[in-house]
């Protein structure tokens, strides 16, 4: 799959490097049980931190889902995706739940599915 951005190419790399997807399922790969990430962290520890968008395209065409934990990456207020992948936002949250990760009430903003976000303070990942 290619982007609409040459440098966040998705398309397997003819040069032996990885592409940004790939990165991304590496870092994605190491975020712990119980904890998550943020999209724009993702994209740093990736190598492009400004590309938190080309993260969400990347994880939506999760090769191994199971095996790359994608329900662990957040929006940078905690909340989920509406468009999760993989179940839809209260299979993210019911995943994240099942591993200790925390939720607290949202502040009047929209915030995911049905308004709670996940504990940052608590539950993000310090890589």
């Amino acid at each position: 799959m290619q982007t609409h951005d040459d440098d966040h190419d998705t398309r397997t790399s003819t040069f032996g490097e990885p592409t940004f997807s790939e990165r991304v399922y590496r870092v994605v790969r190491r975020i712990p049980r119980g904890r998550v990430a943020t999209y724009g962290q993702v994209a740093a520890l990736a190598g492009s931190p400004r590309a938190a968008r080309f993260v969400g395209f990347a994880l939506h065409a999760n090769p191994e889902p199971g095996v790359i934990p994608c329900h662990r990456v957040v929006f940078r207020d905690g909340s989920l995706a509406p468009g999760f992948a993989f179940g839809g936002p209260d299979r993210q949250r019911a995943l994240l739940e099942a591993e200790g990760v925390v939720f607290t009430p949202g502040d009047g903003e929209p915030a995911g599915a049905d308004g709670w976000r996940v504990d940052l303070d608590r539950c993000q990942w310090r890589a």
